[in-house]
């Protein structure tokens, strides 16, 4: 009995220790982006950052690896892609780069009337402004999504990368 639980404990912290470093490599390799977006539009980087992180895990999921499609984004059309020698039909939309569904988030966030008030209203300083807008604007359909995704916020710091978390840390402690 004290080996079984002694490999679940090993098992289980492996696996967090892997998740750790796939979600570190994935800021590491998109947060340059991130925070060049936030510049040309508006978007906090860290709600780019963690939404994609959020909706993609991290660039693991299918679509995410399939079609680029790193914010869960639908399309006008059918896509296809093949999973498990397998075709797949899907109204996600495909992207030719990670990039490309980067820079369509923040234009949705930006342009479309849904969204578009967050950006007249908010700055990119004020990340919980944003991710409690994005859910409350009906860009998913969990109650729990702003909550999750400023999780991710907070763990991995990403505000950091919004360039004013001095004022961040005093906001995040104003809205609790």
């Amino acid at each position: 009995m004290k080996k079984l639980l002694l490999i679940i404990i090993l098992l289980v912290s492996t696996l967090a220790v892997s998740a750790q470093s796939t979600s570190e490599s994935y800021i590491e390799e998109f947060k340059d982006n991130a925070i060049r977006i936030m510049h040309e539009t508006g978007v906090p980087a860290s709600i780019v950052l963690a939404v994609a992180m959020h909706e993609s895990a991290c660039g693991k999921s299918n679509i995410a690896q399939k079609l680029n499609n790193q914010f869960g984004v639908k399309g006008g059309e059918k896509t296809f892609y093949y999973k498990h020698k397998k075709k797949v039909s899907t109204s996600y939309k495909k992207y030719d780069s990670v990039m490309d569904s980067f820079e369509d988030f923040a234009r949705i966030m930006t342009e479309r009337k849904q969204f578009s008030h967050l950006a007249e209203e908010l700055t990119h300083y004020d990340y919980i402004g944003w991710a409690k807008g994005i859910q409350h604007s009906g860009y998913c359909s969990s109650r729990k999504w702003a909550a999750q995704v400023l999780d991710i916020i907070r763990r991995h710091q990403l505000n950091l990368y919004d360039e004013k978390p001095d004022d961040q840390t005093q906001l995040a402690s104003n809205n609790q």
